[in-house]
């Protein structure tokens, strides 16, 4: 029979959890991130550059199967909905760059080059050549871009994928939203010495050594070895679990936050990313939860989760020597355009 301080925890958490589901239907539907006016006049410019049958190659409805089916992983030849880049001609691949330039800071155009540039480096080694590319990255647009209405904008790849939703002139969420890795360290070659999510991994890895003399941060030895959040279940693993921020001392909690600004805040540019520094504060400080899985050994699978009232955050190696890392950061509030 549980004893009165487990009983407490089980009533803190379903507490949490339902504070977490009731945040986002208040707080997302009714405020936006930023001005949309920029992304909407970037977004026109790149469509006017297409010609007839890219257009409609790069574009969907709005809410419909394409735009809540958003997929990263390697499936189809690693070819994903909308116009690839391999696709476009100089001046629209400008177009396409400008647009996103919009929206990433330096430091997310970086990371997202690094993630094409792997499919390169896998295609050149003998994986998946014929298939891989740093150009096979796909542009759509979701309904029509236009001052009013709701519309969105996604990037993806194989380990991209950034979904951008529009409604009335504000834009609204920057989720989902995933830069992931293989090979995560290079170690031979020109590119030697790339680490394309090495905050992701080290900033983590720092926690939970600090934390090693707290079992609740620790869920399993057994790694995490992919994301759970995927296509339909953004808010399904959204109870918390680990070890709460309000357990952890000041440093400890600087790391936590900077793994949380890491996946949410950094890649964007300024307005965005402060916009965003604010949203993922909204909710309960201490609440946030950190869940470690697996060892916390170099190059050797891991995983880890970070839950907040409004967001989730995860973690996992695909492969033994981690390497092979997918991420995701889901707004809870505002899923895909919609808050509920």
């Amino acid at each position: 029979m549980p004893n009165p301080i487990d009983r407490r925890r089980v009533v803190l958490a379903t507490s949490a959890l339902a504070a977490s589901a009731a945040l986002p239907n208040a707080a997302a539907a009714q405020t936006g991130l930023a001005p949309a006016a920029d992304l909407l006049a970037a977004t026109r410019r790149l469509l006017g550059s297409l010609e007839g049958d890219q257009r409609k190659a790069a574009s969907f409805a709005w809410d419909g199967p394409e735009w809540r089916n958003w997929n990263y992983f390697g499936v189809s030849g690693y070819i994903k909905p909308g116009l690839r880049l391999e696709q476009m001609n100089a001046v629209q691949k400008a177009a396409a760059w400008d647009l996103l330039g919009v929206l990433f800071s330096p430091a997310g155009l970086e990371k997202t080059r690094h993630v094409m540039l792997l499919q390169d480096v896998l295609a050149a080694s003998g994986n998946g050549t014929g298939q891989r590319s740093s150009q096979r990255f796909s542009f759509a647009i979701y309904g029509t871009p236009a001052e009013s209405g709701a519309w969105g904008f996604r990037l993806e790849g194989h380990h991209l994928t950034q979904s951008i939703s529009v409604r009335d002139g504000q834009i609204v969420s920057v989720t989902p939203s995933s830069f992931s890795a293989l090979p995560n360290r290079i170690t031979t070659g020109k590119h030697a010495g790339l680490i394309t999510l090495k905050d992701e991994e080290a900033l983590a890895r720092r926690l939970a050594a600090d934390l090693a003399k707290k079992p609740r941060a620790k869920q399993s030895d057994s790694p995490l070895y992919n994301i759970m959040s995927w296509a339909g279940r953004e808010r399904a693993n959204a109870g918390k679990v680990g070890i709460p921020a309000a357990e952890l001392g000041s440093a400890q909690r600087d790391l936590l936050w900077q793994i949380v600004d890491t996946y949410s805040v950094v890649h964007l540019t300024p307005e965005l990313a402060s916009a965003q520094k604010a949203r993922v504060r909204t909710g309960d400080a201490d609440a946030v939860h950190f869940a470690w899985y697996g060892p916390n050994n170099p190059e050797k699978a891991f995983g880890y989760r970070v839950i907040g009232d409004g967001f989730v955050i995860e973690m996992g190696s695909v492969d033994e020597a981690a390497q092979h890392l997918h991420t995701i950061y889901h707004d809870l509030g505002n899923v895909l355009g919609r808050a509920a």
